[in-house]
């Protein structure tokens, strides 16, 4: 396929069903990541890979994250949580490990060196035929959750990344003119 027509239909998918990508098919979409722009060489992309019976441990982790957040949320809210991570049979969490004091290299570019590495592995699958869904959500900004993945405070959780087969294809994206959203700048004289 053509790189630009890829990217071009590139688009989220809601039914994700087996065979997650295999160990060669993760390993491609891996080197496509960290193949990302990365200011001062940081190498601040992370990346767990969450799939079989880790899933409903991973489940039971944002809703305990939830529950933590919100005493009071019905027992309906904590079961719907907790099943989200079955929606897919892999979810990979990227994160950014972010170093405060690089000089040059602010924790924002290294969080958005972390989103391109995100942006590539998410092409990188498209390519290979597997579908994806990046979500985020309050459970990527829980420090509880943060916690539970082994990453540290500063870490940011850039998203999960539901991976999977196909199975049933996304609906069209509405169409988008690049005109839309791209000015020419001329300087005051």
């Amino acid at each position: 396929m053509d790189p630009i027509r890829m990217i071009e239909t590139r688009r989220s998918v809601s039914n994700l069903v087996e065979p997650a990508p295999g160990p060669e098919a993760l390993a491609r979409a891996f080197q496509a990541a960290v193949s990302a722009p990365d200011h001062k060489r940081l190498r601040p992309w992370r990346f767990l890979v969450i799939e079989g019976e880790a899933r409903a441990r991973f489940g039971q982790l944002v809703a305990d994250a939830l529950k933590q957040r919100e005493p009071g949320a019905p027992v309906e809210v904590l079961q719907k949580e907790s099943q989200k991570p079955l929606r897919a049979p892999l979810i990979i969490v990227v994160a950014a490990t972010i170093q405060p004091d690089v000089p040059g290299a602010p924790p924002v570019e290294q969080t958005l060196a972390a989103g391109a590495a995100t942006q590539n592995l998410l092409l990188a699958l498209h390519a290979q035929g597997y579908g994806t869904a990046w979500k985020t959500g309050p459970a990527a900004y829980c420090p509880v959750v943060k916690a539970g993945l082994g990453l540290k405070p500063d870490d940011q959780i850039i998203g999960f990344v539901y991976t999977g087969s196909i199975g049933a294809p996304p609906a069209a994206a509405p169409p988008l003119a690049h005109r839309d959203f791209v000015t020419r700048w001329t300087p005051a004289r």
